[in-house]
C-alpha cells in the first residue's frame, strides 16, 4: 500500500471519528491500568461491568491492598481467568505503592515489569493515559492491518513496527483507537461489513463482502421524488 492511501484511509478515519477513545471505562491513569489488565481474553463490556462496582469502593493502589485479594475476586469474578487477574492487580498495586508512591510510571520498562502487564497493555497505558503515540497491536488491529495491507505482518512485533513507521504522524496519536473500532465493528474477523466500510475503495482486501440483498452501500442514497 502507498503513502497516499494511507494517508487517505487515516484522514476518513478522522472525519468520521475526531476524538477516539478506549471503550474502557476509567477516570484516572491507575484504573485505565486496572481496566486493561482485566481486560486479556474478556470483552471491554464485561471489564466495565465489573470496574463499575469496584471502582467506587476500591480505585487506587493502596485502597485495592486494604480491599484485600479474596474481597477483590467477589468484585471481578464475572471477568474470565479472575483469580489469577486478582493476583495479579494485588501485586502490581504492592509494587506500585512501594515503588513508585501509588502513582503509575509512565516509562515502558517500569510498566512491563508490574504483574501481568506485557507490551500490549503498556502501549495501551502510555497511549491513552499519557499521550504518548504508541501502539498497542490486539487481535482487532492485526487483523485489519493485514487485510487491507495498512501494515502487513506475520506477527504483532512486526506489524506494531509497520504502524509506527508508516501511519503518517499526525494520525499516530490516534491510530490505535482508529483501528481496533474499525476492527470491531467493521472489519470483523468472520465476515466483514466491506460494503458498508468508509474506506471500501481503498482497502486492498481482494474477497470483499458484497452488500446483503436490500442494503444498500454507505455511499447511495434514494431519491424520493
Amino acid at each position: 500500500m502507498n503513502p497516499t492511501k494511507r494517508y487517505e484511509i487515516f484522514r476518513r478515519f478522522r472525519e468520521a471519528n475526531p476524538h477516539p477513545t478506549t471503550e474502557l471505562e476509567y477516570s484516572t491513569p491507575f484504573e485505565l491500568l486496572i481496566a486493561v489488565l482485566l481486560s486479556a481474553q474478556s470483552t471491554d463490556v464485561g471489564v466495565n461491568k465489573a470496574t463499575r462496582k469496584l471502582y467506587p469502593v476500591a480505585n487506587t493502589p493502596q485502597a485495592i491492598l486494604d480491599l484485600g485479594l479474596d474481597e477483590l475476586k467477589t468484585y471481578i469474578s464475572t471477568i474470565g481467568l479472575y483469580n489469577n487477574k486478582a493476583k495479579n492487580v494485588i501485586a502490581t498495586c504492592e509494587i506500585l505503592v512501594n515503588q513508585y508512591g501509588g502513582e503509575v510510571p509512565r516509562e515502558r520498562e517500569a510498566l512491563e515489569s508490574l504483574p501481568g502487564v506485557g507490551r500490549k497493555t503498556a502501549n495501551v497505558v502510555l497511549n491513552t493515559a499519557f499521550g504518548e503515540p504508541a501502539m498497542a497491536v490486539d487481535t482487532h488491529i492485526f487483523r485489519v492491518s493485514n487485510r487491507t495491507r495498512i501494515a502487513p505482518g506475520k506477527n504483532v512485533d512486526i506489524v506494531e513496527q509497520k504502524l509506527l513507521k508508516f501511519v503518517p504522524k499526525e494520525f499516530l496519536q490516534d491510530a490505535h483507537h482508529w483501528l481496533i473500532l474499525h476492527g470491531r465493528y467493521t472489519c470483523v474477523a468472520r465476515t466483514p461489513k466491506c460494503w458498508n466500510c468508509i474506506i471500501n475503495d481503498l482497502c486492498e482486501y481482494k474477497d470483499k463482502t458484497p452488500a446483503p440483498a436490500k442494503v444498500l452501500p454507505p455511499a447511495v442514497t434514494l431519491s424520493v421524488d
